[in-house]
């Protein structure tokens, strides 16, 4: 059966969080709806898969809350198992920073909808960064953004520190996958002296679900934390694989790789495979291949990738 996949983050306060997880979890499961939500002093995050009536009654159930009654969704139809479960977790932050003075609900940089966005990052004088991680820059990025070199965004205050002056750098526009790290990351700027901050509104997702594919900027496909690894222009699923040894994304040139073997290991984690858990893999991998010759869906098809599946972004 086809679901669709709603991705979501709202900034609020919610003191209160804590004792809102059980009966959003409960909400969840009775509408057959999975994926991640994070609760948070500071607000909400998810990404929540199943079928249509079920994700719109939760996403109305969270609206319920009238500090959440503007909370806004990215809809997309997958085909694939998107979750396997459904979690509410509760956390200090609903993206990790680890930087208290960059709080989104005092203030962030100004919003760019997709359609501005062409001519704002083709400005010569604006500086375009990608403030998602190394992983997700190497599977597609806009032509010309800087790519941090990041492994986690909590490396963003280090990575400004070290290469971002308010001075040399007067513009500066960024974008992650949802949005939700560039409310973050330019609230970390406002309260470092940069004052023109820009950020595009819906982060990529929204601009590849709105931006024809020949007036774009983008390159290459957008990874995304769920079982769909990553999509394309019209949010269309692409073409990536996660490698089942360490739920990372695999390249195409991992898989070129001689120590990339199917279902079992990639250039990442091969040499750290003990005979032990290579021999459960290469038999998940063939209760995979038999699942699939009968036309059925193994649990293992789709494995939960090593990164948190609701950063969206």
């Amino acid at each position: 059966m086809d679901s669709i996949v709603a991705t979501f983050y709202q900034f609020a306060d919610l003191p209160d969080f804590e004792a809102k997880r059980a009966p959003l979890k409960e909400h969840c499961e009775r509408h057959s709806v999975q994926g991640t939500i994070i609760l948070a002093h500071e607000g909400i995050n998810g990404t929540i898969a199943g079928p249509s009536a079920g994700v719109e009654s939760v996403l109305g159930f969270i609206r319920g809350d009238e500090r959440l009654a503007g909370l806004s969704a990215r809809i997309s139809d997958t085909e694939r198992i998107t979750f396997h479960r459904m979690k509410v977790v509760l956390r200090p932050e609903i993206v990790t920073l680890d930087s208290p003075e960059a709080d989104p609900r005092e203030a962030v940089g100004e919003y760019v909808e997709p359609s501005d966005w062409n001519a704002l990052i083709s400005d010569p004088g604006v500086t375009v960064v990608d403030t998602r991680n190394d992983y997700e820059v190497g599977m597609g990025t806009f032509r010309g953004a800087i790519d941090p070199k990041t492994g986690s965004f909590g490396e963003w205050p280090e990575y400004v520190q070290q290469n971002l002056d308010p001075k040399k750098h007067p513009k500066i526009a960024m974008f992650c996958t949802g949005g939700i790290r560039c409310e973050k990351a330019s609230a970390y700027l406002l309260k470092h002296g940069f004052r023109e901050v820009f950020h595009l509104r819906g982060g990529i997702l929204n601009y590849l679900q709105n931006t024809p594919e020949a007036e774009s900027l983008w390159e290459g496909d957008c990874f995304v934390f769920d079982h769909r690894v990553s999509v394309r222009h019209g949010l269309e699923q692409g073409e990536y694989e996660i490698c089942f040894g360490c739920r990372w994304p695999l390249m195409e040139a991992d898989k070129r790789s001689p120590k990339y073997e199917l279902g079992v290991s990639c250039p990442r984690c091969a040499d750290g495979l003990t005979p032990e858990r290579r021999s459960r893999l290469l038999e998940r991998n063939r209760q995979v291949s038999l699942a699939r010759s009968r036309g059925e869906q193994h649990i293992g098809q789709q494995p939960n990738r090593r990164v948190h599946p609701t950063n969206n972004d």
